[in-house]
Formats: structure tokens, C-alpha cells, sequence
């Protein structure tokens, strides 16, 4: 079981940047996102605050956010990396697993991770997702590089748009239609 402390608020940015984008996809009719809460049970509540200071996970979560854009639907997990080296560890198989179920019922499923010291952040696509966990898993490196991801996924901000990911879905969608 797994406990809940400060090290869950990390990506906490890039996820306050997602949730006010997604808030102006819905409003403009562009796509409608949830975020997915973690379920978690509190074990220690601080009286004067009445802030949770400690709880267990309930459950493995998926990943963090799912919904539809224009029909398609959409599941992906926000992260964020101090380095230019992402570690495979921050992903956790029973992620992975979903992606793969949720791509085969007609999805898309990414990861928008953020570079937080570049202040750069790309769309990872499954297939790239998948293909860097599969490395791990055979023995070769334990993380990818910013190098090692395609830069033209980059994601850049547009008005009302903080982490205009729409735009990575597109390429991405483009990218299966040539293979």
C-alpha cells in the first residue's frame, strides 16, 4: 500500500496548466477532459486545517486524465522531469497496460511531459511510450532522453491555451494514417 506525502504534488504545475487548457477546449467545444482523482483513504487529518497529512492510495490509478476530443477518445498521463533524463520507473506497468487496452478499443493515449528546468514540454505518444518500456525491459536503458523524443512533438502554448497538447494528437493521428 502506498502513502500519500508532498511527493504527490509533484507535476502539480504542469496539471493546474492542463486542467485551465482543458477548461478552455470544453468551453471553445474542442474537446471535453477530465481529470481522474487518485481515491484515497485519510489516516491522519490535521484538526486545525482540516488538511489531510496522511492517507493511503485506495487503488492503482490508471492515468490521469480521459475524455474525448472531437469524438476521439483520449486517456493521458501527465509528467514532469527536473532533468533532461526521464526515468521508465515514473510509469508504472499497470499505466502501460491500460494505454495498451485503451488503444486497442480505438483510442490515443500519451503522456505530456514537462522539462520543467528547460520549461519545454512534448507530447510522447504511445508508440514511443511503448517502445521505451520495451527497451527497459530487455535489458537496455532505464529511461529516454529529451534527445530521444521526436521534437516536432514539442508542445507550445497558444492563447487560453497553456499546454496546447491538441496539436500533438493531430500529428499523432497524422503519423498512424502513414503507417
Amino acid at each position: 500500500m502506498s502513502t500519500w506525502n508532498s511527493r504527490g504534488l509533484r507535476g502539480s504545475t504542469l496539471e493546474e496548466m492542463i486542467n485551465m487548457t482543458n477548461e478552455n477546449y470544453r468551453s471553445k467545444g474542442l474537446a471535453l477532459i477530465q481529470k481522474i482523482p487518485t481515491p484515497i483513504t485519510p489516516v491522519k487529518i490535521d484538526a486545525a486545517t482540516r488538511h489531510i497529512t496522511l492517507a493511503y492510495f485506495e487503488k492503482q490509478s490508471t492515468v490521469d486524465y480521459i475524455g474525448t476530443v472531437q469524438g476521439i477518445p483520449v486517456c493521458f498521463d501527465a509528467k514532469e522531469c527536473a532533468s533532461a533524463t526521464f526515468p521508465m520507473m515514473n510509469i508504472h506497468q499497470h499505466q502501460i497496460e491500460f494505454m495498451k487496452d485503451f488503444e486497442k478499443q480505438g483510442g490515443i493515449s500519451f503522456i505530456l511531459l514537462y522539462y520543467s528546468k528547460l520549461d519545454e514540454t512534448y507530447y510522447v505518444p504511445f508508440a514511443e511510450i511503448k517502445r521505451f518500456y520495451e527497451r527497459s525491459l530487455q535489458g537496455g536503458r532505464k529511461s529516454f532522453t529529451k534527445d530521444e523524443l521526436k521534437q516536432d512533438y514539442q508542445i507550445y502554448s497558444a492563447p487560453g491555451f497553456l499546454v496546447h497538447y491538441l496539436k500533438g494528437i493531430q500529428k499523432d493521428l497524422e503519423s498512424r494514417d502513414e503507417n
